[in-house]
């Protein structure tokens, strides 16, 4: 399981059942309820949270993006020099 922040991540190994899915690994993280999730994914595909685990999967707690993919590209372009774009 692992969670990311701006600064800082958080990552947390787990034993489950045979047949235990993302919410399960979530709840035994101690992660279910958190407010600013977004949704899940198991090795940077999302996953729906009742999707079952194969043992050594990786899964990831997804948050909502506070900018817009394309606002941030083109601030970035803007503070460029001109000849740089």
């Amino acid at each position: 399981m692992i969670r990311a922040w701006p600064h800082r991540h958080e990552v947390v190994e787990l034993v489950l059942a045979p047949g235990a899915c993302v919410r399960d690994a979530v709840a035994a993280a101690g992660w279910a309820g958190e407010a600013d999730v977004a949704g899940f994914a198991v090795f940077g595909a999302k996953a729906d949270p009742a999707a079952v685990l194969a043992e050594g999967d990786r899964v990831e707690v997804l948050r909502a993006l506070t900018v817009d993919p394309k606002v941030a590209r083109r601030k970035r372009a803007e503070a460029r020099p001109a000849g740089k774009r």
